[in-house]
């Protein structure tokens, strides 16, 4: 029985880095859905000639924008639909 993780082919090495870079999705994420260790990952971005620290900011401000836009997106239609917004700190 096998044992340990499974190797990657480099088709999909480069997916998941595109996928870190372009879509700012979580290592965490990625490495539970191919079933391989974040530290792999990691080493897969610091190879790819880029700098890894960067992409993974870039990657965690754009998971921020995306939540953000959420937020503001979900007021705008509570506001046109007339329901107060009630503030979650305060009283």
């Amino acid at each position: 029985m096998p044992r340990g993780y499974p190797s990657l082919a480099p088709e999909q090495k480069r997916e998941i880095v595109a996928r870190v870079k372009e879509k700012g999705e979580r290592v965490a994420d990625l490495a539970k859905e191919y079933g391989v260790h974040p530290r792999n990952i990691y080493g897969f971005l610091s190879r790819s000639g880029q700098n890894s620290g960067a992409l993974l900011e870039l990657a965690k401000l754009k998971r921020e924008k995306d939540a953000l836009l959420n937020i503001v997106g979900q007021l705008i239609v509570d506001q046109k639909l007339g329901k107060k917004i009630q503030h979650r700190y305060g009283r």
